[in-house]
Parts: structure tokens; sequence; C-alpha cells
């Protein structure tokens, strides 16, 4: 099985429309959202095309293909328009034989863990810049960085995990990172 891992849209018609492009061409079964779909937050400037009802009309057709977590952006509210699951503050899945938890990363992330067992891997967004790499007890910290507003000059982008090999890709396609785990 092939995922798609993404974070951050914050309601960006243009850049949803790009993942949503990207997750075609990928041909991935899942598409796993790591929380904030529509709201833009008070900290971030207003992205592309900050248009969340022409988000909605996006995801919606995806609801059986999308896993997703909240963000510190999402609400009931959002719920509400939503026909897929936006609530829950995790998720707890298998790859290559290890536990992966999906959060948002603003409640749990690596100075805040929730509880891992050494080899498990905790997978957020939120900070909007992708990461990989080792922390605590043998651990693996994993970030697909931001579909919408990418901060420290990193890329637009998602990863994709498929037999347990990670890469991180622009929205355009192109690979900028592997990982096996």
């Amino acid at each position: 099985m092939k995922w798609m891992i993404a974070s951050d849209i914050h309601g960006s018609a243009y850049w949803c429309r790009a993942l949503l492009d990207a997750f075609a061409r990928e041909r991935a079964d899942r598409l796993i959202l790591l929380g904030d779909i529509l709201y833009h937050g008070p900290r971030n400037d207003l992205p592309e095309q900050y248009a969340p009802k022409d988000v909605i009309a996006m995801l919606n057709p995806l609801r059986e293909q999308i896993l997703c977590v909240r963000g510190n952006c999402d609400t009931e509210v959002d719920q509400m328009v939503l026909a897929f699951p936006i609530l829950a503050d995790y998720a707890v899945l298998e790859a290559a034989g290890r536990l992966v938890y999906l959060t948002h990363g603003h409640v749990y992330n690596t100075k805040n863990p929730p509880p891992l067992q050494p080899g498990d891997v905790l997978l957020h967004g939120h900070t909007h810049v992708p990461a990989w790499e080792r922390f605590g007890a043998w651990n693996l910290y994993l970030n697909p960085g931001s579909v919408s507003i990418p901060k420290a000059d990193s890329p637009r982008g998602f990863m994709t995990l498929e037999e347990g090999t990670l890469r991180w890709r622009t929205l355009a396609g192109e690979e900028y990172h592997t990982l096996t785990l």
C-alpha cells in the first residue's frame, strides 16, 4: 500500500489542487493529512487563493481515501463541512513493522512525545518544515513540511511511504530526500 502524507493546506485552493494533482500522479492508495486543512491561522498570512469552500469541494469526494488528524487550526465547525473525520488528535498505523504515531505536532512532538517504544515513528506537520531525524531512545521524527505555507526556505511538498521507503517530494514531483524505515 502506498501512502501520500501531507500537512498544512490552510485553506489554499491553489495548493490543494496542486496536492491533489500530485496525489493522482503518485497513484497513492491513501492520502494522510496531518491537520490544518481549512483555516490559515492568526500567525500566518493568507495563502495563495485562500478559498476554504473550494478546498472542501476538492477534498470531500476523496473522503474514502483520506485519513486526517486534527491540527491546531481545525475545529468542530470545520468537521461540519468536511465529509471525513478530522477531529482525532492522533492515529496509529503500522509500517515496515514499526508503529507510526500520526499527529499534527502542536501537542505531541519531539519535546513532548507521546508514549513511544524504541523504534517507533513520530510523524507530524505543524512546523511547516520537512524533517527526518532520530530522537529519544532510537525513535524517528518525520515531517512532510507544508503544502501551502512552507517555512525555513523549504519546498512546498509531501511525503510518500511505500514498502518501507519514505520519499520527500516537491508538489511538482521532484524528489529531494529518501529514507528507508
